[in-house]
């Protein structure tokens, strides 16, 4: 049910992009019980121009390298399991494709169960219909 948006500068290779998907999936799978299958992400790349952050905010010293993540999912989990989701996966792109870890920026977007459709106009975890 997580839905994975993944953006970054432009000039990166199919494997490398593919390698955030996979680290990214992977920690979801590890930590947020994540079943198989249920990936669904959106890669997106920018000219530099159009990907514009802080380079020092709050004393993390990012580079040009930076990918942002940001991952909707149900309010369902508790503070130590985000946690444990953000290490995971500065843990997983670290080693593949091998970025720093002030490189790894991820924001989540809790979300209702009812906020679904994964297809056919239905609402697939919401209430049942009257």
């Amino acid at each position: 049910m997580p839905l994975t948006r993944i953006s970054l500068r432009a000039g990166t290779t199919d494997a490398y992009r593919a390698a955030l998907v996979a680290g990214v999936y992977d920690a979801m799978r590890e930590t947020f019980a994540v079943p198989e299958g249920d990936l669904f992400a959106l890669v997106h790349q920018h000219d530099a121009p159009d990907f514009v952050y802080g380079p020092d905010y709050l004393g993390i010293r990012r580079s040009e390298r930076l990918v942002i993540i940001q991952i909707t999912a149900n309010a369902t989990r508790g503070t130590e399991q985000k946690r444990t989701l953000y290490a995971a996966v500065t843990r997983n792109l670290t080693r593949d494709p091998g970025l720093a870890p002030a490189d790894v920026f991820i924001n989540l977007v809790e979300v209702s169960p009812e906020n679904w459709s994964f297809g056919d106009g239905l609402m697939q975890y919401g209430p049942p219909e009257p």
